[in-house]
């Protein structure tokens, strides 16, 4: 039985956690595409038992299908949300893509956070011990999400869902802040294909999602390389337009890389 299986089995009240639902070893999320807001939406649901790998599923599939309709939500900032749905054990979670794509709802029926307010800011968290050992940096991802949205002139909400659980909204512009649309022009730019990475080229793309921004050190530490391989890495995904150099040697993905990391979960 993996440790995220575990977790949600341990920490969930017993009444949740007992019955036939102990037999699975897996637990399940829904994503919803509305395609009008006329009809009814599209659902594909997904199962995992891996934490990691079922929330980069996760991301990649609501990424997909988010700018597919045109959308600009960056890979990171749906990654960094639906990661936090470890704090409500994934129940009822569902995510819904509305609209163009720039408009991404997930909900979810856990514990709710009881100070909402808090939520956005650096280093709160409400994470068990459990929790901790499956998520990086707690307490960054709301405040990450918040600052990549405001980036692109977008934004996030938090609300209580209907008698309990959250529900957070990402939302964007469909037109870059600071552009001027014309007539003549599409409103979304088709990107240019991602180049060709590496496997760790990919793993570092990957870190730096998941991290917000990492520097050498970081990578060298979590990939098991030396810092110089590190380095060289960042240096060539930055010549690739990838990362972007933060203060102190830090990278963050570029929208470039955002897309790239798109591409390395293409459905």
């Amino acid at each position: 039985m993996s440790d995220f299986v575990r977790l949600l089995r341990k920490d969930w009240p017993p009444a949740v956690a007992s019955g036939p639902a102990e037999t699975e070893e897996s637990t399940e999320v829904r994503l919803a595409i509305y395609d009008s807001p006329m009809a009814a939406p599209r659902v594909v649901s997904l199962r995992g038992e891996e934490f990691h790998e079922f929330v980069g599923e996760l991301a990649a599939r609501t990424y997909h299908f988010s700018h597919e309709r045109g959308g600009r939500i960056p890979y990171v900032v749906i990654r960094e949300v639906i990661e936090n749905l470890i704090h409500a054990y994934f129940e009822g979670a569902v995510i819904s893509i509305l609209g163009d794509g720039n408009t991404i709802r997930i909900t979810d029926q856990g514990p709710g956070i009881a100070e909402r307010e808090k939520a956005l800011l650096p280093g709160f968290t409400t994470a068990t011990p459990e929790m901790r050992r499956l998520i990086k940096g707690v307490g960054s991802g709301l405040p990450v999400a918040q600052e990549q949205l405001e980036f692109l002139g977008g934004a996030i909400a938090i609300d209580n869902n209907l008698g309990r659980g959250t529900v957070i909204t990402l939302s964007v512009g469909a037109t870059p802040v600071g552009a001027t649309p014309t007539r003549s022009a599409p409103a979304v730019r088709a990107p240019a294909p991602p180049p060709a990475l590496s496997p760790r080229q990919k793993k570092v793309l990957l870190l730096i999602a998941e991290l917000g921004s990492a520097g050498p050190s970081a990578i060298a530490k979590e990939l098991g390389i030396s810092q110089s391989t590190a380095y060289r890495e960042l240096q060539l995904l930055d010549d690739l337009r990838l990362v972007s150099t933060k203060r102190q040697g830090k990278r963050t993905l570029t929208e470039e890389g955002v897309a790239a990391l798109g591409d390395v979960f293409q459905p």
